[in-house]
């Protein structure tokens, strides 16, 4: 019997695919980039058929890494960039528009006019546990709706389908037999009720979404279709297994599966969760309440998240923007070539502030520039903003719940660099772990498939397969913690409502 899955981890700037076997150690591997589209300031979109292409390509690669056949695969798990939605014909299986991406921020306007809207941002809290912002799916269809020549009508008669990048991937493998999605992509879609677990029909009024043309909800742990050998490396009849939104997949992946236990994942962006068990959060303050996942058909399980817009991204634009670097990698040395920041901050709003502020006018900002600023002042300014970021979710995470923080876990691409790891356990005063597998975005969708497939039994068994590989003390004084934080909160004001 086979014992390996295979896990898609589609990002934001690439898709990864993983081959996990029963102890989780990868045994196949490869990633590709694709191409990232901006047509104008603050709008950016992707190619949903390269996003397709490349992560077939990259399935392949993998499966060959792993020295298997695609018929050697238990099941395949997915997880993927959340909010980034797009539309396709059904019959042809071509997309109307490019993907709309999470970071993108063209309905801003819309979002301000349903804010001064009576009523209306304290209906969509209650239902959706999010804030209005141009972050999720819901105003970004509307817009596809109102601006793609016919897709009104082709939605409404049946011929277009909508999703999130996890349901145009499912409808791919299964040749469009399944037009399906899990609840914790749902949830981000501010369409979706989180409280009854279905689409809202005052929501999707709200955004004049067509119904029809929306997938159907299934469990996140649950056989959501099988591939056809045309849609899958020609192998017929492996079962889709697990799906879960990037973030929820790495809370599951983390082995974070009871209220208070917390993880954050340093990508693109960042994100903070903290499972909080069967109930919602009914006033998340500034974070958003949102859906975990749904294993079988048991209850839906929530969590508390912190999204923060921008992290690595910022580390990218140093590399291709300014060309400042030639890789990511490169940080951790220049960082550690100065005794300290100087008093240069980066406030890295490049797409607006996501959580606990919500600004989608700030703009990036670089602060205390002198003549004897150079690239290594900037390379350690941008990592640690992320660790700045992390602490401003950190404390209203804490506030709301009432909860202290004692340990974070820490998973994605930026946990390889020891200096930030190091100060983020400075900065927040507790310790930061990092688990064997850093990949625990798609460790978490592979989790959720050999759960539903059997290959793991229950949680138990999952949890014992969770390993430290590092535990980053804190060591910095409290007065000088708050010395750098307090002059992070003064640079980050001077970004905010800048272009208002």
């Amino acid at each position: 019997m086979s014992e390996h899955i295979l896990a898609i981890d589609q990002g934001t700037t690439g898709t990864t695919v993983l081959i996990f076997d029963r102890e989780t150690h990868i045994v196949g591997r490869a990633y590709a980039e694709f191409t990232q589209h901006y047509p104008q300031a603050g709008w950016v979109e992707h190619d949903a058929a390269e996003i397709w292409r490349v992560t077939l390509e990259t399935a392949g690669r993998a499966v060959a890494a792993a020295g298997l056949s695609a018929r050697d695969l238990k099941a395949i798990g997915i997880t993927n960039q959340r909010e980034t939605v797009l539309a396709w014909n059904r019959h042809t299986g071509e997309p109307a528009h490019r993907a709309i991406v999470w970071q993108d921020r063209r309905t801003a306007a819309f979002c301000d006019d349903l804010r001064s809207r009576a009523g209306v941002t304290e209906m969509v809290r209650a239902k959706t546990g999010l804030v209005i912002d141009p972050y999720f799916s819901g105003t970004k269809l509307r817009w596809l709706l109102e601006h793609v020549p016919g897709l009104r009508a082709g939605a409404e008669k049946g011929d277009i389908l909508f999703g999130t990048i996890d349901s145009w991937l499912i409808w791919n493998l299964t040749g469009g037999a399944a037009h399906v999605t899990d609840p914790s992509n749902a949830a981000r879609t501010q369409l979706y009720d989180i409280h009854k677990g279905d689409w809202d029909s005052e929501l999707l009024a709200l955004m004049d979404v067509p119904a029809r043309a929306l997938p159907v909800v299934r469990s996140s742990s649950s056989v959501l279709g099988h591939t056809t050998a045309d849609g899958f490396l020609g192998a017929a009849g492996i079962p889709i297994a697990g799906v879960a939104g990037d973030q929820q997949a790495a809370l599951f992946g983390q082995a974070c599966h009871g209220p208070g236990l917390a993880k954050n994942t340093y990508g693109t962006g960042s994100f903070l969760l903290m499972h909080t068990g069967s109930n919602t959060l009914r006033d998340p303050g500034p974070l958003l309440s949102t859906v975990a996942w749904r294993i079988g058909d048991q209850p839906l399980e929530y969590a508390l998240e912190g999204a923060i817009f921008v992290t690595g991204a910022a580390v990218q634009w140093l590399r291709d923007g300014l060309g400042l670097i030639a890789a990511a990698s490169e940080t951790e040395a220049l960082a550690r070539s100065i005794a300290d920041n100087d008093g240069v901050y980066f406030v890295p709003a490049l797409t607006g502030l996501g959580a606990p502020h919500w600004d989608p006018y700030a703009r990036g900002l670089i602060a205390g520039l002198t003549r004897g600023t150079g690239r290594a002042h900037l390379a350690r300014a941008a990592l640690e903003a992320m660790a700045y970021q992390t602490r401003d979710v950190t404390r209203a995470i804490e506030a709301q719940t009432g909860i202290a923080l004692t340990e974070l876990r820490a998973d994605g691409g930026a946990v390889g660099n020891n200096f930030l790891m190091q100060f983020q356990a400075d900065l927040l005063g507790v310790p930061v772990e990092v688990p064997r597998v850093s990949e625990t975005t798609a460790l978490g969708a592979a989790y959720l498939a050999g759960l539903a497939t059997g290959l793991w039994q229950d949680r138990d068994e999952i949890r014992a397969t969770w390993k430290l590989a590092r535990r980053y003390e804190p060591g910095m004084k409290p007065a000088e913690r708050e010395r750098l934080y307090t002059q992070w909160t003064r640079a980050l004001e001077k970004s905010r409502g800048w272009a208002a």
